[in-house]
């Protein structure tokens, strides 16, 4: 791609009028040509099949089906696939994580100015990292100040008990054994540095832990 070529866009976003409102204020943008939209995770994997984009704008939230984190770790698992630039109005560190983990080259709110964004879609054509400054402040913060690491049954029995469930509650919608469920938690605890339940859902929100 040389600088006179229009960097290739595609967007997907289950919204038609974000999606209208983000092509005609790219349709102003020098050198980005958008090739297609995209309504779901699915049918933004075979759009980005058909019309190789150079970059694709994701929305995070794509209603039913594969949302966009999973779309994102698809079209980047081949290691040949666009660079994706998420585009969301979601900024907890769990999103950010999941988003960047997949794949995605870059982390952009909606709130960005036209400007910001028509200079981080250039950005990700040529593989940079692009990252909206509250999410870059949230990055290294959590460099400076590692979050607890709970594996995906932890943060499980963590929501059900945000929802004020009981052991018994939790190892039936779990199916697992309520021994089972108290040996989590012990975890849980010493991983949060809680000794009660309480402490550790406050500690969980605190550190935006759920989902």
């Amino acid at each position: 791609m040389t600088a006179t070529t229009p960097v290739r866009v595609l967007l997907c976003d289950d919204h038609a009028v974000v999606r209208a409102g983000l092509l005609a204020l790219l349709d102003s943008a020098p050198d980005v040509e958008v090739v297609a939209e995209a309504g779901t995770g699915e049918e933004a994997l075979v759009l980005a099949a058909k019309y190789r984009p150079d970059v694709v704008l994701m929305d995070l939230q794509l209603g039913a089906g594969i949302d966009g984190v999973e779309t994102t770790r698809r079209m980047t698992a081949a290691g040949d696939g666009p660079h994706v630039l998420v585009l969301t109005t979601y900024d907890t560190d769990a999103d950010i994580t999941r988003a960047i983990e997949a794949g995605a080259t870059g982390y952009l709110l909606k709130a960005e100015r036209p400007e910001e964004l028509f200079a981080a879609i250039q950005a990700a054509a040529q593989g940079r990292t692009v990252l909206s400054p509250p999410v870059a402040s949230r990055v290294m913060a959590r460099m400076r100040h590692p979050r607890p690491t709970l594996t995906g049954r932890e943060r499980e029995i963590l929501a059900h008990l945000a929802r004020g469930l009981n052991n018994r509650d939790i190892a039936a919608a779990l199916f697992i054994g309520e021994t089972t469920v108290k040996t989590h938690l012990r975890r849980i605890y010493d991983k949060l540095g809680v000794d009660t339940r309480a402490g550790a859902v406050a500690v969980a929100k605190e550190q935006r832990l759920l989902p």
